[in-house]
């Protein structure tokens, strides 16, 4: 008997039946002889009314500080739900099963109310529970201070839980979601993308990262620092007559190590959530970019690309940078309150921009990667505006009218359609 790790996203939990589904494909794992620990989200939507609930109580008063512990304890509620439900589910179809919530185990976090990270997950207590034979249940995406308060570990914290738990249980995960698994593209742009049965924790982490959305990015680093083994799995799929689940498939995420063939690119990404900075005609005094990010890094902007280029005014420089597009307002109004002292003549903002990625190992030792990549795009006209690069990957920031046609370039350009 080994012990495993099961996570079921919102979409899995959407309704009475999708749990009854879950139900019984937890109950087929259980029956093939495997000690089970099952982690849940909310049900699909249920985290955003939740979150306009908070929002519909109003603005703090003057002077009394944002209640961000108390949006936790009421957001938090919706796994509360899904894993109680579930839980007395499996009970109703004979399988000993019992809810545990995150204070219980407990999962162990700070105390950044909203955005908090795990700092520890005692396995004892489900371990001993899952040993005996009883399904632990345990809800997603919250957590608990050490002084004893309700924490939420922001969006998609429920994929880092369900890997902490597996990573507190020394045993592999699997991931239930509405797809199954990780593919070279999104289908929805190219119908030739293909299903990928291995995937580094790196490549998982860089194409995360960068618009990929089967896990979060989180869940991924700390699969990749445990070395955790997480496979990504339909929900939709039902036990057979016997009650066997049919062979897995999906997609394994595993050391580099493990995957014999390592593929030049692996998959290609795309991300419109995001915007373009540029100050133009800035001083080009040596410290103004040290100037420029400590501001944004201070204020909590995150920054990816960038790119300094002369500027037609003798002395200066225009500097554009690339953040989300949640970050770009507030990063251009900090820009432009420290104008004078940053000494730059114009802020331009456009977020009529997309990210386009392609990402693979095997180009830590193929050259020729970044000359198919621009060929790609020149042929179907297609300019690009700013170029990051990694060991693992490229990315050009492209106008948001040609992101699918790159994609959909790039996919047939790497030969990905025959994975």
């Amino acid at each position: 008997m080994t012990r495993l790790v099961m996570k079921f996203g919102g979409t899995s939990m959407g309704d009475l039946e999708r749990i009854r589904r879950a139900a019984r494909i937890v109950a087929a794992e259980v029956a093939q002889g495997n000690k089970v620990a099952v982690v849940v989200s909310a049900m699909a939507g249920k985290t955003n009314e939740l979150v306009a609930w908070t929002d519909g109580a109003g603005r703090p008063a003057q002077g009394i500080e944002m209640s961000d512990d108390e949006y936790d304890v009421v957001v938090a509620s919706g796994e509360q739900v899904t894993s109680g439900l579930l839980a007395l589910t499996l009970r109703n179809m004979g399988v000993d099963a019992r809810s545990w919530m995150g204070w219980q185990i407990p999962i162990l976090t700070d105390d950044a109310h909203g955005r908090a990270r795990i700092e520890d997950v005692p396995g004892e207590v489900l371990g001993r529970a899952m040993d005996a034979g009883q399904v632990a249940v345990v809800p997603g995406f919250q957590g608990v201070t050490r002084d004893g308060r309700i924490t939420t570990l922001g969006r998609g914290g429920s994929d880092t839980s369900a890997v902490a738990v597996a990573a507190a249980l020394e045993c592999p995960c699997d991931i239930y979601t509405d797809v199954d698994g990780v593919y070279t593209t999104d289908p929805r742009i190219e119908s030739r993308a293909r299903r990928i049965e291995k995937i580094s924790y790196e490549e998982m982490l860089e194409m995360a990262s960068l618009g990929a959305k089967v896990l979060q990015t989180r869940s991924v680093e700390l699969a990749m620092a445990k070395r955790v083994p997480v496979r990504v799995l339909s929900s939709f799929i039902e036990p057979g007559e016997t009650g066997r689940l049919p062979d897995k498939g999906g997609t394994l995420i595993c050391d580099e190590e493990e995957i014999v063939e390592k593929r030049i690119v692996s998959g290609v990404t795309m991300s419109r959530d995001e915007a373009r900075i540029t100050l133009l005609g800035l001083s080009d005094r040596t410290e103004t970019p040290a100037e420029v990010f400590t501001r944004l890094a201070e204020a909590g902007v995150n920054v990816d690309m960038i790119v300094q280029s002369q500027s037609r005014k003798e002395g200066a420089v225009n500097l554009t940078f690339t953040t989300g597009r949640r970050d770009a307002q507030r990063a251009a109004e900090l820009m432009r309150g420290a104008q004078d002292a940053l000494g730059f003549e114009e802020i331009r903002v456009d977020e009529d921009v997309a990210k386009v990625s392609v990402v693979g190992v095997g180009m830590r030792s193929h050259a020729g990667v970044a000359q198919t990549m621009f060929r790609a795009l020149a042929d179907k006209g297609i300019k690009f505006q700013a170029i990051s690069t990694s060991e693992i990957k490229i990315s050009v920031l492209i106008d948001a009218a040609y992101a699918e046609l790159a994609v959909r370039a790039l996919h047939s350009a790497y030969g990905l359609e025959a994975v």
